[in-house]
């Protein structure tokens, strides 16, 4: 059995585990009412499978929100509220976030807002959402294109990850949350980098482990620094680019959208180049993390015209200060150095190097 992990007060439990938990505290806290946030397709995949562990008759009622980062807007919060309150939400109600990581993000920030916050906790059903958006308490929403510029840092009271729900996935969900998982890696330990780029067949059975270490790796950062003001930021490596892609290819009518493992795998990429230009990164590690990704994430097109707009958005990104776009990047593997910046020159010819 996986080992319950603590982050800053809030419990994160693993498969079995999560439901006795579950069942456990909706036993002993008496809400008034229990809402689950869903989205369309964990309405159909996930739901079924959650209301067939909770062991007793509650007072449960089911909203469901659009599936996608287009949703992810202080528009659909305001939909929430709504509901809520005409179902009669009250102060003792417990919110239920059952999704990916647009879900419990947004599902967090209604929570944290609502009546000035009710109970709610978390249950990621995509691998991206249970190595990253399960712990550090961040909730939020985008503001129009710009990913995530308002919401809360606010711990859920529990996180219940069951790897059952990574059934439910397409391969690409997969791929998507294996970004963040390689990413792990590379700003942390190298020797789970290694174990993660040799996995040429990922099957849903190996993930346990190492969505455990995931979730470790990621616990022992936010638990050192809480509010991103140092050490924090380290998770931000490949997203200060990919953030920017991932936006650019939201709002571009012409593009198919990104998703965010696969937007982050090009900002890694290319700001594994930068950190070979400005901090002497070993040029063989670089291609062989260029290597690795497009492995298991198929090439982007991406013109310098695009390059431009993009350049443009990394403007509004919430790392910067005084003007200037910071960027994480990696003396070597496991070694990364915090707010570095770059000349534009620089930023166009590390889309050369992810293009070539």
């Amino acid at each position: 059995m996986l080992k319950s992990i603590s982050s800053n007060g809030c419990q994160v439990h693993f498969n079995e585990k999560s439901y006795e938990e579950l069942n456990k505290h909706l036993n002993n806290q008496g809400y008034s009412k229990i809402f689950i946030l869903v989205d369309e397709n964990t309405h159909t995949n996930c739901l079924p499978v959650l209301l067939g562990k909770i062991e007793q008759v509650y007072d449960i009622e089911i909203i469901e929100i659009g599936a996608g980062e287009a949703h992810k807007q202080i528009e659909t919060c305001t939909e929430v509220w709504k509901i809520i309150s005409e179902l009669g939400g009250d102060r003792k109600s417990l919110l239920i976030n059952l999704g990916g990581g647009v879900v419990t993000d947004l599902g967090g920030f209604v929570g944290a807002t609502y009546m000035r916050g009710i109970d709610f906790l978390n249950i990621p059903t995509t691998l991206l959402s249970m190595v990253d958006a399960s712990v550090g308490g961040k909730t939020g929403v985008d503001l129009g294109p710009l990913k995530n510029q308002v919401g809360v840092i606010l711990n859920p009271l529990m996180v219940l990850i069951d790897t059952e729900y990574l059934a439910t996935l397409p391969p690409n969900e997969l791929r998507s949350g294996l970004a963040e998982m390689l990413k792990h890696g590379l700003i942390y330990d190298e020797a789970y980098w290694n174990e993660l780029k040799n996995l040429a067949q990922l099957t849903t059975n190996d993930l346990d482990e190492l969505i455990h270490r995931s979730v470790v790796i990621k616990n022992e950062v936010v638990t050192e620094d809480p509010r991103e003001y140092g050490l924090r930021k380290i998770l931000n490596y490949g997203h200060t680019l990919g953030h920017a892609i991932e936006s650019y290819f939201l709002q571009s009518g012409d593009k198919t959208t990104l998703l965010h493992g696969e937007a982050i795998a090009i900002g890694m990429i290319m700001e594994t180049y930068l950190s070979s230009e400005l901090l002497n990164f070993p040029k063989d590690k670089l291609d062989e993390i260029k290597a690795t990704f497009l492995n298991y994430f198929e090439k982007v097109t991406i013109t310098n015209e695009d390059m431009e707009a993009i350049i443009v958005l990394m403007k509004h990104d919430k790392k910067n200060a005084h003007g200037n776009v910071n960027f994480v990047l990696l003396e070597d593997i496991s070694k990364p150095k915090l707010d570095i910046t770059s000349n534009k020159e620089l930023l166009i010819n590390s889309l050369e190097y992810y293009k070539k």
